[in-house]
């Protein structure tokens, strides 16, 4: 829920809960302590039966190949934790600290000559009462789900350390050769309390991942034996120190887990989307005409062909998420019909599955679920590899937003070294969620694939409007959310389970993308139109120069990708009550929305926030890491863009004619015809003419 208290003086790497104000004492571990369980049983139709192949395949990766060479990261072993717990917090863990390895703590005698532990502590999420949608899939399953999100990180974890040039082992229960509560109690993250470990300032259940690690760092002292882990005064509790607040769960808790934390169900809901989209006339296109696989096929030129595969992935982090994401996409899951099991309980009420899936949507790590009709316009007509034709073969789309992160994104520019590395783990997280949750639909006998960022049949962007999850903005090729702004991820399943579907949403969002430019006007490569809305496939847009967006994301030497225009928008705000309420006043009072943006003009917002700043500048170059060559941008906030770029600006677009055909695959290079994409730009049909051409009844133009 909303925060009462900033965290912009708060470092990154002290995490969301307060536990620097913990007392502290060199005691030696307590032997023989458990970590918490589920405590109920799993029925019959829990989702335990879809983990296996996925918890498989992650402990396959929790070891690696060290790279070649070590990074030129800091000296200082402070700076060094300070950085992993940073990194950790990024990737959502509750808690991390970090400890010295001693002979005892292995389980074997055969190991790793690992020096030093980080251990990660990862909260239960909440779970269905009795009764409420998705109790029969989800409770009891919390500890077997948080194994599996422990192990995810723990493989991301160790992978980081390894591309710096360290050795680095992820230890999860069932894969361990450490012994991972004595370890949790020896690095400060837990205490022993009756033979089980607890936590500081929750009541959740969690479990514990460990990293192991030659990698050299400064160490945590463990929780002090008479240390309560209770909140130790009320400014604490409430969260003055920008940290999460002890009334959180209460409140969460009066929220069935389906409707999530943030209030969709508060926002107008509408039969059709704020910006016109006209099925009949939209042209479905392969996914060869897709801008990034243009590039890999060589249609952007020999520098965009050579930067696609690594763009995202050039700094350390991402490239250490990239090996899981490409596994996910054989577990993706099935086109053809299947047969009910039996399994899951009664199935025979749409809503009620709708609710269900949101539920566990959530439980899994969605932050905003909706469901549609997959309309057969939102498929892709032909694969890219193959150039076979894409057949519409599900009825529903599972659409689920995965936030960014304000806090990273406060402390970037949106085009520096940490930029892929956010797109990477919501991509992650979401190809995880969305392959569990399409494996469940499946086990119950209903047809279910996921479609996520490393392979999709479906595009995302109509799904994720029709869904009700956001509005078109400006940015163009971007649904905002009224809650979490632009800086989110999508990943959808499409299945045969009868579901209810949402409708699509109205906040105001056209009004204020109407007044505001600053993407506009930060964009780095003029990408952005300043000017208004215009017809394309079908689909009433801000369309964006996907040419000049693409070239520049790809071939950015001094960062690693790009999402500017996210980090200056004026809804990237931090998660507090003032944000509601300044979202709230500009849905409420019309009269407000100019002033609202030149407020987040002169009060910084979109501004880098230094002490948010946690990672180091680095890229992989030949396998290692390195000091980015090409630099670090170092952008902020220039109102004066506004008047330059608007005078200057050419935008160019491919419509369907302009791109490669259906059938056409990765092996024949079709070079972009931009002054065919200039001029049908400037050609151009407007919004208001193609309503009033569709009053009138006029064939397609």
């Amino acid at each position: 829920m909303a925060r009462l208290f900033s965290n912009r003086d708060r470092s990154f790497d002290l995490g969301v809960l307060p536990t620097e104000l913990l007392a502290r004492a060199d005691v030696e571990p307590v032997a023989g302590v458990r970590q918490p369980g589920d405590v109920v049983q799993p029925g019959a139709d829990a989702v335990l039966g879809a983990l296996p192949e996925y918890r498989a395949l992650f402990d396959r990766h929790l070891d690696g190949v060290t790279a070649p060479g070590r990074a030129p990261v800091p000296d200082d072993l402070v700076t060094r934790a300070r950085n992993l717990k940073a990194s950790a917090y990024f990737l959502e863990v509750t808690l991390a600290g970090v400890c010295e390895l001693g002979p005892q703590d292995w389980l074997q005698a055969e190991h790793p000559p690992h020096t030093h532990a980080v251990v990660l502590l990862m909260e239960f999420s909440r779970e269905p009462k009795p009764g409420e949608p998705g109790a029969e899939w989800i409770r009891g399953t919390n500890a077997e789900r948080t194994d599996l999100r422990c192990t995810e990180v723990a493989v991301v974890m160790a992978g980081y350390i390894r591309a710096l040039g360290w050795s680095a082992r992820g230890h999860v229960a069932g894969q361990t050769l450490v012994d991972l509560s004595t370890l949790a109690q020896r690095a400060g993250v837990a205490k022993a309390v009756n033979g089980e470990l607890a936590m500081p300032f929750s009541r959740r259940g969690f479990r514990i991942a460990v990293v192991t690690t030659d990698y050299p760092l400064a160490t945590d002292l463990p929780i002090a034996p008479h240390a309560s882990l209770d909140w130790p005064d009320a400014e604490t509790y409430m969260g003055a120190a920008g940290t999460r607040p002890g009334f959180e769960d209460d409140e969460l808790a009066k929220r069935p887990v389906h409707l999530g934390r943030y209030a969709m169900e508060r926002i107008r809901r509408v039969d059709e989307p704020t910006t016109l989209v006209l099925r009949e006339e939209i042209t479905r296109v392969p996914k060869r005409a897709d801008l990034f696989t243009r590039a890999l096929a060589g249609d952007l030129g020999d520098k965009a062909k050579t930067e696609r595969t690594r763009f995202a992935v050039k700094h350390p982090l991402a490239f250490a998420m990239t090996p899981l994401i490409r596994a996910l996409v054989p577990l993706q899951g099935t086109r053809e019909p299947l047969q009910p099991t039996g399994v899951g309980g009664d199935l025979s009420d749409p809503q009620r599955n709708a609710d269900a899936i949101k539920a566990l949507a959530h439980v899994m790590g969605a932050d905003l679920v909706g469901i549609c009709e997959a309309e057969p316009w939102m498929y892709y007509s032909h694969d890219e590899v193959e150039g076979r034709p894409i057949e519409p073969y599900h009825r529903y789309a599972v659409v689920m937003l995965m936030d960014q992160g304000f806090e990273t994104m406060e402390g970037a520019s949106g085009d520096d070294w940490i930029s892929g590395a956010q797109s990477m783990r919501a991509y992650l997280r979401g190809a995880t969620m969305a392959g569990v949750m399409a494996a469940h639909v499946r086990r119950m006998g209903y047809s279910a694939r996921a479609h996520s960022n490393a392979h999709s049949e479906l595009l995302h962007l109509p799904a994720v409007l029709m869904a009700g999850l956001g509005e078109l903005s400006r940015i163009g090729e971007l649904i905002l959310n009224p809650f979490i702004g632009p800086r989110s991820k999508s990943v959808l399943f499409t299945t045969d389970l009868p579901l209810a579907v949402d409708q699509p949403i109205d906040f105001g969002l056209q009004a204020m993308c109407n007044l505001c430019m600053k993407c506009a006007r930060e964009c780095p490569c003029n990408a952005i139109p300043f000017g208004p809305k215009v017809m394309f496939n079908g689909y009433e847009i801000w369309k964006p120069d996907v040419e000049k967006c693409g070239k520049y994301r790809l071939t950015n030497m001094k960062g690693s990708a790009c999402g500017r225009c996210m980090k200056t928008c004026p809804y990237n705000r931090e998660d507090l009550v003032e944000s509601e309420r300044l979202l709230w006043l500009s849905i409420d009072v019309p009269a407000s929305r100019r002033q609202l943006i030149a407020h987040d003009d002169s009060s910084g917002g979109g501004q880098r926030n230094a002490v948010k700043r946690w990672w180091f500048d680095l890229e992989i170059v030949d396998g290692a890491a390195v000091a980015p060559p090409g630099g670090v941008n170092e952008r902020d906030l220039d109102p004066s863009r506004t008047d330059k770029l608007a005078k200057v600006q050419k935008l160019a677009f491919y419509p369907p004619a302009l791109q490669p055909p259906g059938g056409t695959t990765l092996q024949t290079v079709m070079p972009i015809d931009r002054p065919a994409g200039l001029a049908a730009y400037a050609a151009a049909e407007s919004p208001p003419a193609a309503r009033r051409r569709r009053v009138k009844g006029a064939p397609e133009a």
